[in-house]
């Protein structure tokens, strides 16, 4: 039996919706991993998180809840009633930290990505974005690496419209609300086995386009998984969203 033949029902594509973190750019490693660590320094801890260790925090969704994951595991000496403002007190930093490296072209689009979004937007595919970054960030992203797709994607769902972290997928459940569509009429493009979920509890089909951090991950139930988007035009997306029918 078709994987997807829960979304089957002969409705054309109409909508793509992405998310961000790890999809659109190579925000982990190279953006939010060393923001965490600045901020950590600012408050005058010495945390430091490797390449490796983020790896396997990213497993624990949302920022704040990486560092309480972390102070769990790696500082239970600090008091159980002051972890929460801490936390909070961090994340904010880290969001700083990571808007001036943005800001500074050091956070870089993944391949394909706004080649396939010029020519979805063009193709007269709807956009949207679903993740549970922060709002800040995505608009940062879009100021400074797509100043032109910004007003493209009629929604733009983050962590403050659906709090609940995927594979959660309130987020996904929000966009297609604010469409107008049905889960069977798009096309999610995720990064990781949680986000995969997320979109799939929604019943939307999914492209996993996978980095060095979630290249190991369990895809099972990816309508296809790649390296990237380079070789992804319109006529593929319509040519997979076709064979789920």
């Amino acid at each position: 039996m078709n994987a997807f033949a829960s979304v089957a029902s002969g409705r054309s594509l109409r909508a793509l919706i992405f998310d961000v973190d790890g999809t659109l750019a190579d925000t982990e490693r190279d953006g939010h991993r060393v923001a965490f660590n600045r901020a950590f320094a600012d408050a005058g801890l010495d945390w430091h998180w490797d390449t490796a260790r983020y790896g396997e925090l990213l497993a624990v969704a949302g920022g704040r809840e990486r560092i309480l994951h972390f102070i769990d595991s790696d500082a239970a000496h600090i008091p159980c009633a002051e972890r929460e403002a801490l936390a909070r007190d961090l994340h904010a930093r880290k969001t700083t930290h990571y808007l001036r490296l943005v800001e500074s072209g050091e956070v870089r689009l993944r391949p394909g990505v706004a080649r396939l979004i010029d020519e979805a937007h063009a193709g007269g595919l709807r956009l949207a974005i679903a993740t549970t970054t922060s709002r800040a960030n995505v608009d940062a992203l879009f100021a400074h690496s797509l100043p032109d797709a910004g007003g493209w994607f009629e929604v733009i769902a983050t962590a403050d419209e659906a709090p609940n972290k995927k594979p959660d997928p309130q987020v996904y459940r929000y966009v297609l609300d604010r469409l107008g569509l049905h889960a069977d009429e798009c096309l999610a493009v995720e990064d990781s086995a949680p986000g995969l979920r997320a979109a799939r509890a929604a019943g939307i089909a999914t492209i996993a386009t996978v980095n060095d951090y979630t290249r190991d991950q369990d895809f099972s139930g990816a309508l296809v998984v790649l390296d990237d988007l380079t070789a992804v035009g319109l006529p593929q997306l319509r040519a997979w969203h076709a064979s789920i029918r």
